[in-house]
C-alpha cells in the first residue's frame, strides 16, 4: 500500500500529523480545550504496571534532582541563524553548572577545548561502551524543531567524552520529519538517525507481508493500557501504527539505547508547556491519538514511570534558541521568537518547571493570559508525585547565566 499522494501533499498531511495532539487529524483537543472544559473522569491506565517495577541508582530525577542551569547569549543568531560556536559555548556553560562542583567551574571561551572535568562527568553519564540516544523533536520542520546547532554541540562534546559516534543515535518517534528538521547523514557522519514510524525508500508505509513497517519497530512486551480506545482511517493509521487501547513502546527505547538525552524545544502547549515530559511520554509510545483529550496531563507523566524511559534518560536540554508562547506545539509563526536560551537538568521535571513558568510569564505579557490557569501544571504535579522529580520551584535550585 504506497503512498501515492505527492511529496507536498505527503509532508503537508505530515506536518497535521505531527502537531503533537493530532488536532488537525483527529479531532483532539489541545491542553487549553481541556482547561476550559468540566472535569472529565480520568479512564483507568496500567500505570500500577510501571510502579512495581523497583527503582535504581539510574532512576529520574537523575543526578541533580532539583538543579537546573539556565544560560541566555543574546548574540547567538547571526543573520537569523544559530552561531554554531556561541551554541557550543552555552550548551558547555549549562552542562558545567549542572555537572561540576562550583569550584571548578569556568565559563568557556568560545571556540574552546570543552574541560576535562566536563568530558569526565558526560561520560560518567553516558559510557563509552553505551548506546547513547537523542530524542529530538523534528515535529514543526525548521521552524521550531530541536536546532541540529544544539546536537550537533553535544554530540561533539559526547565524541571528545570518548563516546564513538557509531554508538550515538539521533532519533525521533517519525523518522521521515529528521531530515526536513536538518538531520540528516550529511549533516550528522556516521551517527544513526531513526524513528518508529517509517517509510521504505519508494514512500510506502507497509511492507511485502501487509503490515505496517513500523510495527517491526515497537516492543509489544511494553504498553501503556488506558480505558479509552480511538479508530484511525487508512490515511492517520501509519502516524499512530495501531488504534485500540494499547499504546506500544518503541523498541528504539526498549531494545536499541542504553542512555537518553532529551532535547525538546521551548514551546507551549495552550496554556501548558510540551517540553521534557512530553517530548519523552508522546515520542516513546504508538497510539497517542487517543491520549489527548482526557489523558493529557496522564499521559506525560505516568508513560515516564515506565522502566524504559525513568531508568534511562540521563539528560534533558531544553532548547530554547527560539521558542513560542501560542501556538504550538505546531510552528505559528507569529507566536515564534528568539529566546536566546538553554536549559538543562537531569531532573525533567525541574527543568519544565523553569520552562513553564518562563512561557507562562511571556504569555501574561503578551496579553495572552492574565493569570495562571489552575490545570496548566497538572502534568508536573503527577509526575512529581510519581518521585519523577520536582515541581515546586521553590526547591528548585536554578542558576542562571547571561553570556556576552
Amino acid at each position: 500500500m504506497e503512498d501515492q499522494r505527492s511529496p507536498l501533499a505527503r509532508r503537508d498531511f505530515l506536518r497535521g500529523a505531527a502537531a503533537g495532539s493530532a488536532v488537525a487529524l483527529l479531532g483532539g483537543l489541545l491542553p487549553d480545550a481541556l482547561q476550559a472544559a468540566p472535569d472529565l473522569e480520568k479512564p483507568a491506565t496500567n500505570l500500577r504496571d510501571a510502579t512495581r517495577h523497583p527503582r535504581n541508582e539510574n532512576s529520574m530525577p537523575g543526578a541533580f534532582p532539583g538543579k537546573v542551569t539556565e544560560v541566555y547569549h543574546d548574540k547567538v543568531f547571526r543573520d537569523g541563524v544559530p552561531d554554531q560556536a556561541i551554541v557550543s559555548q552555552m550548551l558547555q556553560t549549562a552542562l558545567l553548572g549542572l555537572l561540576t562542583p562550583s569550584s571548578s567551574r569556568q565559563t568557556p571561551a568560545v571556540s574552546s577545548s570543552p574541560p576535562d572535568e566536563l568530558l569526565e562527568a558526560l561520560s560518567r553519564l553516558c559510557p563509552p561502551a553505551a548506546i547513547t540516544g537523542i530524542k529530538v523533536n523534528p515535529v514543526a520542520g525548521k521552524e521550531l524543531s530541536t536546532t541540529p546547532e544544539v546536537v550537533r554541540a553535544l554530540t561533539d562534546l559526547l565524541r571528545q567524552a570518548g563516546i564513538p559516534l557509531k554508538n550515538i543515535v539521533i532519533w525521533d518517534r517519525r523518522e521521515f520529519q529528521l531530515a526536513e528538521a536538518g538531520f540528516t547523514s550529511e549533516a550528522f557522519p556516521g551517527i544513526r538517525l531513526t524513528g518508529t514510524e517509517c517509510q521504505d525508500e519508494k514512500g510506502a508505509y507497509y511492507g511485502p507481508d501487509g503490515k505496517l513497517l513500523s510495527e517491526h519497530r515497537i516492543d509489544k512486551s511494553w504498553y501503556y493500557w488506558a480505558d479509552v480506545s480511538e479508530e484511525y482511517d487508512e490515511e492517520t493509521l501509519p502516524y499512530m501504527v495501531n488504534s485500540g487501547k494499547y499504546s506500544y513502546f518503541s523498541r528504539i527505547v526498549t531494545k536499541e539505547v542504553d542512555k537518553i538525552i532529551n532535547v525538546p524545544v521551548l514551546k507551549n502547549a495552550g496554556a501548558s508547556v510540551t517540553l521534557a515530559l512530553k517530548n519523552l511520554a508522546y515520542g516513546v509510545i504508538t497510539n497517542t491519538g487517543r491520549l489527548h483529550k482526557q489523558l493529557w496531563s496522564e499521559t506525560c507523566a505516568e508513560v515516564c514511570a515506565f522502566p524504559p524511559v525513568r531508568d534511562k534518560v540521563v539528560l534533558n536540554i531544553v532548547d530554547g534558541l527560539k521558542g513560542c508562547f501560542n501556538g504550538g506545539p505546531s510552528a505559528n509563526p507569529q507566536f515564534i521568537r528568539q529566546f536566546n536560551l538553554l536549559l538543562a537538568a537531569t531532573d525533567p521535571v525541574a527543568i519544565d518547571r523553569i520552562g513553564y513558568d518562563i512561557i507562562l510569564k511571556r504569555r501574561i505579557a503578551e496579553g495572552i493570559q492574565k493569570e495562571e490557569s489552575p490545570r496548566g501544571r497538572k502534568f508536573l504535579e503527577l509526575a512529581s508525585n510519581l518521585k519523577l522529580g520536582i515541581a515546586d520551584a521553590a526547591q528548585i535550585n536554578r542558576i542562571t547565566t547571561h553570556l556576552t
